[in-house]
C-alpha cells in the first residue's frame, strides 16, 4: 500500500499540473482535513497508510479543488482576526485585508464609552461584527444581510463563538433592520465593477457569490445608496468605516462628504499600503 508521504507527494504534482498555486501548502490541508490532523501529526504519520476510506474522502476534496473550489469552502472555515469562523457558498470569504477595518474599528472603540453600539452592514459570514464582539466585551453590535445563505453562516457563527447574546443578527437591505442609530457601523459592500467579474481568479467567479462582488459599472452602485442612508443611523460623534477597492477611494470620498458635509474623512491602508479603508468621523 501507498504511504500517506507518497500520496502527498502525487496530490501536490496533480495540484501544480492543475494550476493550483502553493500546491505542497494545498497537498497538505487537503490530507490535514481529511484525516482531522494539525501538520505537525500529518508529518509524523508520512511512513503511514491511508485507509480506502480515507484515500476515497480526500480525491473528493481533490476533484473538488481541481475545480478551483476555494479551499476555504472545502475546509469549511476560515480564520479571521484570531477567530475561526464557518464558511461557505453563499457568503465572501474573509480576507486578510479586511482585519486592517477591525483593528480601526476596535481603537476607535477604546474611545467611547463601554456601552457602545456597532453596526456591520452585509456582514456576510458575520467576519468583522464578531471579531469586534469577540475583542470588546461591553459592545452591542448588530449584523444585517439581506441573504438567507449568508444569514445562516452568521448566524452559526454567533452561536459557535458564544456571542449570541451581544450580538444581533438582523435580516434585510442594508441600514434598514437596525433598531436604533450606532456609534460605529463597519461595511465591506461589493465594489468589484462589473466589467472586471470575469477577469477575476477561478475561485472567486466561480464560487463567491456574485451578490457580494458586483458593485455595478463604477464599483460605487450599493456604496453610494449606502452612504445616503447613513446619517440618520450615525450617533453624534459616530464613525463610519468601509472598505473599497483602492481606486475608488476619492470618489467615495467626495461622495461621503457631499452626503456629511460636516464629516472628517481619513483614510487607511492595507496589509501592502494600499489605501483600503474610508474612514468618516461626524461631528459631535
Amino acid at each position: 500500500m501507498e504511504s500517506l508521504g507518497q500520496f502527498l507527494r502525487k496530490t501536490e504534482r496533480r495540484f501544480a499540473v492543475g494550476g493550483i498555486g502553493d500546491s505542497r501548502i494545498e497537498a497538505d490541508l487537503v490530507w490535514m482535513t481529511t484525516l482531522e490532523v494539525d501538520r505537525a501529526e500529518l508529518y509524523a504519520r508520512m511512513a503511514d497508510s491511508p485507509s480506502d476510506a480515507e484515500t476515497q474522502s480526500a480525491e473528493k476534496l481533490i476533484q473538488r479543488r481541481l475545480r478551483h473550489e476555494p479551499t476555504a469552502y472545502l475546509l469549511g472555515h476560515r480564520e479571521f482576526y484570531n477567530i475561526d469562523l464557518l464558511v461557505g457558498v453563499g457568503a465572501l470569504i474573509p480576507r486578510p485585508d479586511t482585519e486592517v477595518l477591525v483593528e480601526e474599528a476596535l481603537r476607535i472603540a477604546a474611545d467611547f464609552p463601554l456601552d457602545i453600539t456597532i453596526a456591520d452592514i452585509g456582514c456576510g459570514t458575520g467576519a468583522i461584527g464578531l471579531a469586534i464582539a469577540a475583542n470588546l466585551p461591553s459592545a452591542r453590535v448588530y449584523a444585517t444581510d439581506l441573504y438567507p445563505a449568508a444569514l445562516h453562516l452568521a448566524h452559526r457563527n454567533t452561536e459557535r463563538l458564544g456571542l449570541a447574546e451581544r450580538v444581533a443578527i438582523l435580516e434585510g437591505d442594508l441600514l434598514a433592520p437596525l433598531p436604533r442609530p450606532v456609534d460605529i457601523i463597519t461595511s465591506n459592500l461589493p465594489y468589484v465593477e462589473s466589467s472586471e467579474i470575469p477577469t477575476l481568479d477561478p475561485e472567486i467567479r466561480l464560487y463567491e457569490p456574485r451578490e457580494a462582488l458586483d458593485g455595478g459599472d463604477d464599483g460605487l452602485d450599493l456604496i453610494r445608496r449606502f452612504l445616503v442612508a447613513v446619517p440618520p443611523f450615525l450617533n453624534p460623534s459616530g464613525v463610519l468605516l468601509m472598505e473599497m477597492d483602492p481606486r475608488q477611494i476619492a470618489r467615495a470620498s467626495a461622495f461621503a462628504l457631499g452626503v456629511m458635509p460636516r464629516a472628517t474623512i481619513r483614510i487607511i491602508q492595507d496589509l501592502t499600503r494600499r489605501d483600503r479603508v474610508l474612514v468618516v468621523e461626524m461631528p459631535a
